[in-house]
C-alpha cells in the first residue's frame, strides 16, 4: 500500500514484490469539477497523483491461423512470476489466435497508477489489458479509459465472485474491470501470548480494546501500518465501517458526495487509533510502520498482535525455511478474523487485491483482450495463481479447493474475511479522500476523538472543490 499524494502532468507514452493498496491522483486539463448524478455522461476529472497446478484456458477455442499472431500488451503490478506464466498458458491455449505479452510496473503502487493514467490519457493503443488496484478502476472508469463489459459479457467474470470484488470492479451501474484476485487482512498472534493474557482471538466478541488490553498487560506490542501512506488509510477506513459508519457516501455526486466521517463511528475509530498510539502496546516507530515492519515486530521479543495481509502466512514460512526467523516463530503463530469495534457487532476487514481491465484504446479490446481476460480469470487459473504467488482467489469455490486448504491452513477463513470486507470509498477522487484523511490524521499520537473526524471532513470537502490542497 502506499504512498503520497501528487499533481501528475501528462507525459508522452513511454514504454516502459506486489504493491498492497494505493492512494490514487488526477491530472488533465484545468477546470473546477462539478457534482454529477448518477446516470449522467461521464465528464473526464482532473486526476491527482493503495503451483503445483495446471495451467487451463478458461474455456477458450482454439483455432489455427496463419501469419504473425496478433500481440496484447498486459501491464502487470510486480510478483513472483505468476502473471508473466497466466500470459504464456492463455497464449498456448488461445491455439495461435493471439499471444500476450507482459510489462512490469513499478513497485510504488502510485507509480503503477502514474504511469497507466498517462498512457491512457495520451490514448496509447499500447496498452491492452492492466491489473488494477481495486481503488483505481473508478478514476479510470470516470474518465473513460476503461470499456465497460457489457451485459452479456459482464456474468461470465461476475459469476461466484465474491461482492467486494465485483463492488469494486463496478462504476454508476458498469462492469469496468474483471476480478483476478481479492485480499483482505486478518489479525495475526503469536499464540503464547495469547495465552499469557488470557484471551482468546478466535472468540465471537473480540475488540480492539481486549486486544490493546492484553498487549498491555503482557509487555507486547500491537502492529498496525499507520505510516503516512495508503495503509493508514486502509485501517481507518476498516475501523470507521466496522463501527457501522463510512468515511463518504453518495461518491457519483463529485464534489457534493456527503462526507460521514465526522459520525459517531467516526469518533469510535479515533478513539481506538488514540488509545493505542498512547498506550505501551504501540510500536516504538508506530507512525512510520508500514506492512513489513509490523511484521518484523511481531516476529520480535515484544511481538504480540498485529493486523496485515494474507502474504504473512507465506512469508513466515518462508523466512524460517531460510533461517531469517526461528521455525518457533511460525509454530506460535496464530490466527483470527479482524477484531471487532463494538462487541455484538461484525468487523468489516480491509478489502484489497487486483482488478484486470481493457483499455479503450486498445486495438483488439472488443475481440482478443476480452478472451485473454476471461482465460486469465478463470476459476482454474485463479486457483493457480494463489498456489503460485499467495494471492486470495477472486471466487469462493476455490477455496473449497483441497489443495488450497492444504496449502493455507486459513483458507476457510480469508473466505468468509473477504466476503464481509469492506472496500474503501469507491470514488474518482479517491486520492483526494484520501491524501485529505491521511493528513489529518496522522500522526496517530495527534488524533483527538472530539476533534480529528470533524477537522478530516471539513478538510475533505475542501479539496473536493478545489478550496484546498493536499
Amino acid at each position: 500500500m502506499v504512498e503520497r499524494v501528487g499533481r501528475v502532468e501528462p507525459e508522452p507514452p513511454g514504454r516502459h514484490r506486489p504493491g498492497k493498496g494505493a492512494a490514487t491522483g488526477r491530472h488533465g486539463p484545468p477546470g473546477r469539477r462539478r457534482g454529477r448524478r448518477r446516470g449522467a455522461r461521464a465528464r473526464r476529472p482532473r486526476l491527482r497523483a493503495g503451483a503445483a497446478a495446471v495451467l487451463l484456458a478458461g474455456g477458450l477455442a482454439a483455432c489455427g491461423g496463419g501469419g504473425e499472431a496478433p500481440t496484447l500488451t498486459w501491464y502487470i503490478n510486480p510478483d513472483d512470476g505468476g502473471q508473466a506464466k497466466l500470459a504464456e498458458s492463455c497464449s498456448k491455449a488461445s491455439g495461435g489466435r493471439y499471444r500476450i505479452t507482459t510489462s512490469v510496473l513499478p513497485n510504488d503502487a502510485t507509480q503503477q497508477r502514474e504511469q497507466i493514467i498517462r498512457r491512457l490519457a495520451a490514448k496509447d493503443t499500447g496498452i491492452d489489458i492492466m491489473s488494477l488496484d481495486p481503488v483505481f478502476v473508478a478514476e479510470a472508469a470516470n474518465a473513460g479509459f476503461l470499456r465497460p463489459f457489457p451485459e452479456e459479457e459482464a456474468a461470465q467474470f461476475t459469476e461466484g465472485v465474491f461482492p467486494p470484488a465485483v463492488e469494486n470492479s463496478t462504476w454508476e451501474g458498469k462492469l469496468y474491470a474483471a476480478p483476478f484476485w481479492a485480499n483482505t487482512q486478518l489479525l495475526w498472534y503469536r499464540k503464547s501470548v495469547a495465552r499469557k493474557a488470557g484471551v482468546d482471538p478466535n472468540s465471537p466478541d473480540f475488540t480492539w480494546d481486549q486486544m490493546i488490553d492484553a498487549a498491555v498487560r503482557t509487555g507486547t506490542t500491537v502492529g498496525v501500518q499507520a505510516n503516512k501512506y495508503e495503509g493508514y488509510m486502509v485501517w481507518i477506513n476498516a475501523l470507521i465501517e466496522s463501527a457501522g459508519g463510512q468515511v463518504i457516501s453518495a461518491a457519483e455526486e463529485g464534489d457534493e458526495a456527503k462526507i460521514e466521517i465526522d459520525s459517531p463511528a467516526g469518533r469510535r475509530a479515533a478513539e481506538i487509533i488514540s488509545k493505542l498510539a498512547r498506550s505501551p502496546a504501540a510500536s516504538p516507530g508506530m507512525s512510520t510502520d508500514d506492512e513489513e515492519r509490523t511484521r518484523f515486530l511481531l516476529n520480535g521479543d515484544r511481538g504480540g498482535f498485529m493486523v496485515n495481509w494474507g502474504y504473512i502466512w507465506r512469508a513466515e514460512n518462508g523466512d524460517a525455511d531460510a533461517g531469517v526467523i526461528p521455525k518457533e516463530v511460525v509454530a506460535d503463530l496464530g490466527w483470527a478474523r479482524y477484531p471487532k469495534v463494538t462487541p455484538g457487532e461484525d468487523s468489516r476487514p480491509p478489502f484489497g487485491g487486483i482488478e484486470l481491465g481493457i483499455s479503450s484504446y486498445g486495438k483488439y479490446k472488443d475481440t482478443f483482450a476480452v478472451e485473454a481476460v476471461k482465460c486469465i480469470t478463470s476459476t482454474e487459473n485463479m486457483k493457480f495463481y494463489m498456489l503460485d504467488s499467495g494471492n486470495p482467489a477472486a471466487r469462493a469455490s476455490v477455496y473449497d479447493d483441497p489443495e488450497v486448504r492444504r496449502e493455507f491452513p486459513m483458507a476457510g477463513l480469508i473466505r468468509v474475511s473477504i466476503d464481509a470486507a469492506a472496500p474503501r470509498p469507491i470514488t474518482p477522487y479517491y486520492t483526494d479522500v484520501s491524501g485529505a484523511v491521511q493528513s489529518r490524521w496522522h500522526p496517530p499520537a495527534s488524533v483527538n476523538p472530539a476533534t480529528t473526524p470533524g477537522q478530516s471532513a471539513t478538510f475533505i470537502r475542501q479539496v473536493l472543490r478545489d478550496e484546498a490542497l493536499l
